[in-house]
């Protein structure tokens, strides 16, 4: 066991607290990374508030980069000193759905707290939240889990890829099945509906909406591709969007904030046949309302896209290809850069939804 810093949540709805905790060596098929960033999700948020519950203490983060200091038994293709990003997508490799190309809702479970590597500083349990564990100077993760990236590339910008850029861009590419011509609406110009409006972009959708209810994100959604902006305080936005869409509804509407009145309008912006794509978590508990009869008579569907339904081995290579040809904007995402003592200060900043993406720094 080593002793490794960490931010620790010890109680839903508080700061989180910096302690020293120990961490077990990589087991079979597992790696250690040393990281070197580690992006702030608001899922790591809405965890820490106790949207979802699970046990406490725990260690969240899961958008992280670093390099690989240690190899258990049975890895293959990785060896210490690669440069990778990590991911909270632990996957058997061989349920129906990981063999069906489904990785993201692998039906293997896994428990942080059992089987996790991590334990207070007095050895008592400690949760690898979402198999990860990250707001922390080192994790032990699944082969699986990681991909290399290029020795040239920050840390700091390839953390971003590890969540927020493959569930965006997948959610366009994968789970909405964009194709060139087709219109789209990205609901929420966050850090997630940038990439999903990237994502469209890059798909080749003809006009993309964004929805905000912030004048400068939408602006700024401008920026990343999307074509047309519709201020989501307005009455009845999505006739705006019909507007902007040369009066017809979209082939895709992409949620990608957890905000329920965003998820009961979210239909009402689809033409025939389109699609809603649900990314955004609400809290457990909360629920939408639809008229299904409608939807039923032409056509429209809803589906749940989660880690926008990557295969990040096959995926994230592409995206820093397309990242390096200058086609994918990852440097613009980050707001600002924060130490581990700062995660606190991050995380509020975070919270104010300004922000695209904090990112905290190890110093090492």
């Amino acid at each position: 066991m080593q002793t490794i810093k960490a931010a620790v949540c010890r109680e839903f709805g508080q700061p989180l607290v910096i302690e020293n905790i120990q961490i077990a060596d990589p087991r079979m098929g597992e790696v250690e990374v040393t990281l070197d960033a580690v992006a702030i999700c608001h899922s790591d948020i809405s965890y820490a508030e106790g949207a979802w519950g699970g046990h406490l203490p725990a260690v969240y983060g899961h958008e992280a980069a670093g390099t690989i200091t240690k190899v258990g038994d049975g890895v293959n293709g990785f060896a210490t000193g690669d440069s990778v990003v990590v991911t909270l997508i632990r996957s058997c490799g061989t349920c129906p759905s990981c063999a069906g190309g489904k990785p993201t809702i692998c039906e293997t479970p896994y428990d942080g707290v059992k089987n996790g590597p991590l334990t207070t500083a007095d050895g008592d349990p400690l949760e690898q939240a979402m198999a990860c564990g990250a707001f922390a100077e080192k994790v032990v993760v699944d082969q699986r889990q990681i991909v290399k990236i290029p020795e040239t590339m920050g840390k700091d910008v390839a953390s971003l890829i590890s969540c927020g850029v493959i569930t965006g861009v997948g959610a366009a590419v994968n789970a909405a099945g964009l194709r060139p011509g087709q219109d789209v609406v990205v609901i929420g110009a966050g850090g997630v509906g940038l990439n999903a409006i990237q994502g469209a972009r890059i798909a080749g959708a003809r006009r993309i909406v964004a929805v905000d209810m912030s004048e400068e994100k939408l602006e700024v959604a401008k920026e990343f591709g999307a074509t047309h902006g519709v201020l989501g305080t307005q009455k009845s936005p999505w006739r705006a969007s019909y507007k902007a869409l040369g009066g017809r509804g979209a082939d895709a509407v992409l949620v990608t904030v957890g905000a329920i009145p965003a998820y009961e309008q979210a239909v009402r912006y689809l033409g025939r046949g389109g699609k809603a794509v649900m990314i955004g978590m609400p809290h457990s508990g909360a629920k939408a309302e639809y008229e299904p009869v409608v939807m039923a008579a032409i056509g429209q569907g809803l589906v749940g896209s989660k880690m926008g339904d990557v295969v990040i081995q096959r995926d994230i290579p592409w995206m820093i290809d397309l990242y390096e040809q200058g086609r994918l904007k990852l440097d613009e995402l980050i707001s600002g850069r924060w130490s581990l003592d700062q995660i606190n200060e991050a995380i509020a900043d975070t919270k104010t939804g300004s922000a695209r993406r904090n990112v905290i720094l190890f110093n090492r």
